[in-house]
């Protein structure tokens, strides 16, 4: 089978490798993946500023759809020929998020799917909706998980209540599609008017060009009628956090994800603890919290917003395309 492989660090040093299929042991599934998607940290891991202490080779890659072809002895969960998709972290099944659960993250701290065929644990696979394409299945298992985890697992929002969601990549446009359904007013930012009209028709409330309006945490707190945000999605990092802060109402909530403008510089605890900022990192997501996502995807028939797929062959060009941010929504590969 072909498979990409991080040997060296850098978008060009991507190794498309032969090896052999393999065989699953006990309680493991073979799968033939049909699609995949890009996040991110997908990016990051192959330029390598996400781990420089990644174990190589690695196959990139976390999300990903495919068909059962082979079962292991005492398989249950599922059949040859069922349609798949794997959960970022296979061993985190439910419950709270401990270390042993993440040292189980595809294209990560295990290979992930950016090959024709992969071996999954049967528990860290669930069943894709006959609703959705493979390549928008494909596009669940980190962003759309992440998005579902932020807004509604651990504090949830409520109908009525304001979110600020920044940029217009995969989980923000999750965020935005789930929001939506559920009844709350979304304001989102971006740098570009065409990508905020987007937005607009997808169903947002309000929009704000950051590049326009640099002080965008105050607009946004205008907008949300003076006190606030009720919730930030806040994927940008170090040079997005202090707006967010300003975003947010008192006792309001900030769902750390990201970090796409870096990762270095303080922020002052003073307004979280003035105002009583409750701030959370969420990092996926559990199979349990993928299996609730995907009924609500099936009960309002939502379908992945997806920019541009690329052949499985042209995965550096992906990578790239995902560099230039020009996408709105997700990136796709399909096998």
């Amino acid at each position: 089978m072909k498979s990409f492989e991080i040997q060296e660090f850098g978008v060009a040093n991507l190794v498309l490798a032969d090896r052999p299929v393999p065989e699953p042991g006990p309680r493991e599934v073979l799968v033939r993946l049909k699609a995949a998607s890009l996040n991110y940290r997908d990016l990051t891991l192959v330029q390598g500023t996400y781990n420089p202490k990644l174990k190589r080779p690695l196959v990139p890659l976390s999300d990903g759809v495919g068909v059962v072809e082979k079962i292991g002895p005492g398989v249950t969960r599922v059949r040859p020929g069922d349609r798949v998709a794997g959960c970022f972290f296979q061993q985190w099944i439910d419950g709270p998020h401990n270390k042993e659960k993440g040292r189980s993250a595809l294209g990560g701290a295990i290979d992930g799917v950016a090959r024709e065929y992969a071996v999954f644990s049967e528990d860290g696979l669930v069943a894709v909706p006959a609703s959705l394409t493979d390549e928008q299945a494909a596009c669940l298992p980190c962003a759309a998980v992440t998005a579902w985890h932020a807004l509604f697992e651990e504090r949830p929002v409520l109908p009525g209540d304001t979110v600020l969601l920044l940029g217009t990549g995969g989980v923000s446009i999750f965020a935005l599609q789930l929001a939506v359904v559920a009844g709350l007013r979304v304001i989102i930012t971006s740098s570009s008017d065409a990508k905020l009209a987007h937005a607009k028709e997808l169903g947002a409330h309000a929009t704000i060009n950051y590049k326009a309006t640099p002080e965008w945490g105050e607009e946004a707190r205008t907008l949300a009628g003076g006190e606030g945000v009720d919730h930030v999605v806040e994927v940008g990092g170090s040079e997005t956090i202090t707006q967010s802060l300003r975003a947010v109402r008192m006792q309001g909530t900030i769902s750390v994800i990201g970090a796409l403008s870096g990762r270095d510089g303080g922020i002052s605890p003073a307004p979280v603890l003035m105002n009583s900022i409750r701030m959370q990192g969420i990092y996926v997501g559990s199979r349990t919290m993928f299996e609730r996502l995907l009924r609500a995807i099936e009960l309002h028939q939502l379908k992945p917003v997806i920019d541009r797929t690329f052949p499985f062959a042209d995965l550096k060009a992906a990578l790239l395309y995902m560099e230039s941010k020009q996408h709105f929504g997700k990136i796709c590969l399909k096998f």
